[in-house]
């Protein structure tokens, strides 16, 4: 029934869209995401970047998170309109997820979209690849959503990922750009907010920051709650956990950070970086400091989800299933980072300034 009720449904969205398809498109780039209600660190980065490159095209920004409650469905519906109309009316979109309105509509052939995933790689499976699976979505809902449909090109950090992006996203590899995401210019400029941290966070100013990063999931609470109890009486250390922007798991004052600091502002600043299946692991191995994996759920995440990358392989001495002998690994000192180098340089390509200038230059080509 809900498999029918979702096709009628985007028929409706079809025939209501067709007459937005009859205005004329713009010198416009819309963006859209469900992943926050504010612009994310690559769409700032980009926006500048594709200010400079095509002054005159606009910039749109349709960004909407679905929460719960009757009044935010509706509120979303009625943007979902709105959506019609820039996607109809613009040269190009770009994505950060899954939109419903780029993927189940038919666009004009003038239109272009580029997915630009809001992760720096695919540790965990996602889209495609984790349907059917218990933690994934349900085939015939996603056929129904018509899931990562209508991508002209998907970005990938590098050719390794791409490879699994290729199977997460449902394309063939002539649709793959190997560009990392914006984000890498900012992690890799050299420039860490420390004084203004320190002066947040003064009691951390004589210990060493461990930063706790996981990705958003199942358990992801009792994880944490045992990389607390682990650090317990290690005076040493500062943990701080920066949870997943969508984890509804409730903040401990004690292991969070004053100030505004984005998960990475902290990366930049911390000695030590603990992370499970988050693709920020890719994001920590840029800075070359001790990365940790924390996987005490790491067989049932395999039967419910599923990895890409075997992290026991790739890093083997920096990976954990036990807290305390995580943290006496950390208290050990010695850390393998030829390794880390070569997890970097094998997942993330070109990680080096000036990938952002690369994609305003890229979206430049394309409109």
């Amino acid at each position: 029934m809900k498999i029918v009720v979702l096709n009628i449904a985007k028929f409706i969205l079809r025939v209501m869209y067709a007459p937005f398809k009859l205005l004329k498109a713009k010198n416009r780039i819309v963006y859209l995401s469900r992943q926050s209600n504010e612009k994310s660190l690559d769409m700032r980065l980009l926006e500048e970047a594709v200010k400079k490159e095509c002054p005159e095209t606009q910039q749109v920004f349709r960004l909407r998170m679905l929460e719960s409650g009757a009044a935010s469905k509706i509120k979303y519906a009625i943007g979902v309109i709105g959506d019609m109309f820039y996607l109809a009316t613009s040269k190009l979109a770009i994505v950060d997820t899954y939109s419903l309105t780029v993927s189940c509509l038919h666009h004009k052939k003038s239109l272009k979209v580029i997915q630009i995933w809001h992760a720096l790689g695919a540790t965990k499976k996602f889209g495609w690849q984790s349907v059917g699976t218990k933690e994934g979505r349900d085939e015939k809902l996603s056929r129904a959503l018509c899931m990562h449909r209508n991508y002209d090109y998907v970005l990938a950090p590098s050719k390794e990922t791409a490879k699994f992006y290729m199977e997460g996203f449902g394309v063939d590899q002539s649709r793959i750009k190997i560009c990392p995401l914006p984000r890498v210019d900012y992690i890799t400029d050299g420039k860490a907010k420390t004084g203004d941290f320190f002066y947040n966070n003064p009691s951390m100013s004589e210990k060493k920051i461990v930063l706790y990063v996981p990705t958003f999931r199942e358990r992801e609470e009792q994880a944490a709650a045992t990389l607390k109890t682990a650090f317990e009486g290690e005076e040493e250390y500062s943990l701080i956990i920066s949870p997943h922007p969508l984890s509804s798991v409730k903040k401990d004052k004690n292991y969070i950070a004053n100030g505004d600091f984005s998960s990475a502002d902290l990366m930049k600043i911390a000695d030590i970086i603990i992370t499970d299946y988050s693709a920020c692991a890719y994001e920590a191995a840029l800075l070359m400091k001790p990365l940790y994996f924390f996987v005490p759920d790491y067989n049932e995440y395999m039967r419910n989800r599923g990895i890409n990358v075997d992290i026991f392989e790739e890093l083997p001495n920096a990976v954990f299933e036990d807290g305390e002998k995580l943290v006496s690994s950390i208290k050990n000192e010695e850390y393998d980072y030829n390794s880390l180098y070569s997890f970097k340089e094998k997942y993330v390509e070109l990680a080096k300034s000036g990938n952002t200038e690369t994609l305003a230059k890229f979206i430049k080509m394309v409109i």
